[in-house]
């Protein structure tokens, strides 16, 4: 009976969120989360309507400010050896993976702490000792003389989300705002520029019949908002997947909750969000998909984006498409390459490490012989409990940075990492995984594997589409830097 009310209360649960989806508007009313009339505030980012002061959504148009942090975020300075200002540690918003390596080295308590998956430094209590700098294994630290910033390197973007190449926009992770609440809105904020200005359906006479209003790359939550936003104005959309509905949550560690995002962002598009385990949140997806009938085409990698005069020709690997408009909604890490081995389409593997502490306690192996292996392993090793062993098929690391290879071997010499060189990885298995090492079969017990071999980079993508790639300074205690994956 128990297990009966439960199916019957999640299902009623997914229909109240796909009624929200099928109905009409979506929008805040004005003036959410504060009166639109009296107080001071600041003009609207968007819209330039005076926001009261408090209020999470502006008055006029429904959006909330936060949305905006790195928009509006100053573009960064080199740091000079004579600047202003105490020496700090700085943290690269878009290089942290959380694994509190910092944490443990900072001399000075309290000065670094981990916020959810980002360091954090605390201006008042940061010496600028360096230490951190010198134990974070992704090179995400520096210290410099000056404001105390968290640094990311983004694209281009206005407060619609369009790049320097008009009619095609970024929105979430790819934009350098990963918290999936943000990804949600920025979907959303994006197809309603797309709508605002396109012609009238009956008035577009550039393209055919089959030319498409847009395009959407990637179905993660920046990805579906878009596509639920476009079906709901009845555009002529398709959403183009290179793997799987949501790859990246999909992704995350089996049973992993998605943390509450931050109250201080309110939610102004559509898609469910929530705090839930990942397999609910997936399954809540797929069936506002299925009974939204959202245009989604898995396993069509973008393989290239051409202008062609006023429309864009989308090509994947399997079909190409025209379109007035692109949104690119994929994800930071690119495409990754693959061994391409039995078994490799487990949720027991990764291409990268969203959050290190997921992995507290678990046996792990990392294959890979570059510098993002190696960083990965030290890492995972810092991780109370975790059993970390790096396979890779040379003779020694060769192709690795010199910090990076005095902590390895550091990390071997007292047991925290097992290198097996000269080994491959042949199969993976759900509780095992078989290697050939130096010639002979080697089955090992293992809860997850990190394949760090490579991949195509999102960032020299948009580069050859023009996208203009800039350095900004996000003052800390924004949460926009905090990644989800």
């Amino acid at each position: 009976m128990q297990m009966l009310l439960t199916t019957l209360g999640f299902f009623a649960l997914t229909g109240f969120f796909i009624w929200r989806h099928l109905r009409a508007g979506g929008m805040p009313a004005a003036g959410s989360g504060a009166s639109a009339a009296g107080g001071a505030g600041v003009p609207c980012a968007r819209c330039g309507a005076r926001v009261p002061s408090g209020s999470s959504f502006c008055p006029k148009c429904g959006i909330p400010q936060q949305v905006f942090e790195v928009v509006s975020a100053g573009s960064s300075a080199a740091p000079s050896a004579g600047g202003a200002g105490a020496l700090r540690a700085l943290v690269r918003g878009d290089m942290c993976v959380g694994c509190g390596t910092c944490v443990a080295a900072c001399p000075e308590p309290g000065a670094l702490t981990l916020q959810g998956k980002l360091a954090v430094v605390d201006n008042a209590l940061c010496k600028g000792h360096g230490e951190c700098v010198a134990a974070c294994p992704v090179g995400a630290i520096s210290v410099n003389a000056g404001t105390a910033a968290n640094r990311v390197q983004v694209p281009l973007v206005d407060v619609n989300f369009e790049t320097n190449v008009r009619g095609m926009y970024i929105v979430g992770e790819l934009g350098g705002r990963g918290l999936i609440k943000n990804a949600i809105n920025e979907g959303k904020i994006a197809i309603e520029h797309v709508a605002k200005v396109l012609p009238p359906g009956a008035a577009r006479d550039d393209g055919d019949a089959h030319t498409l209003d847009v395009v959407i790359v990637g179905s993660g939550p920046a990805g579906l908002s878009a596509g639920l936003e476009a079906h709901r104005r009845h555009l002529s959309y398709v959403v183009l997947e290179q793997g799987s509905l949501s790859d990246t949550v999909r992704k995350y560690p089996r049973h992993k909750l998605l943390l509450a995002e931050p109250v201080s962002i309110p939610l102004y598009g559509d898609l469910w969000i929530a705090d839930a385990s990942k397999e609910t949140l997936l399954q809540v997806w797929e069936t506002i998909v299925a009974n939204t009938g959202l245009d989604v085409h898995t396993g069509q990698k973008v393989e290239n984006i051409a202008r062609d005069g006023t429309l864009f020709r989308v090509q994947t690997e399997k079909a190409a498409y025209v379109a007035r408009r692109v949104v690119l909604a994929m994800g930071r890490r690119g495409s990754p390459r693959k061994l391409g081995v039995a078994g490799e389409e487990l949720d027991k593997v990764f291409y990268d490490i969203v959050e290190m502490e997921a992995f507290k306690g678990r046996r792990v192996i990392v294959v890979g012989g570059g510098d993002s292996a190696v960083e990965s392993a030290l890492g995972l090793a810092n991780q109370e409990g975790t059993e970390v062993i790096l396979s890779y098929r040379g003779d020694a690391l060769s192709r690795v940075k010199e910090r990076n290879v005095e902590k390895i071997q550091r990390a071997i010499a007292n047991g925290r990492v097992q290198a097996l060189f000269r080994s491959q990885l042949r199969e993976i298995r759900p509780d095992v995984v078989v290697l050939d090492v130096d010639g002979e079969k080697t089955i090992l017990p293992n809860d997850h594997v990190f394949i760090r071999i490579g991949g195509d980079a999102p960032y020299a993508f948009l580069e050859r589409l023009g996208i203009q790639i800039v350095s900004k300074d996000v003052p800390v205690g924004g949460h926009d830097v905090a990644r989800t994956g």
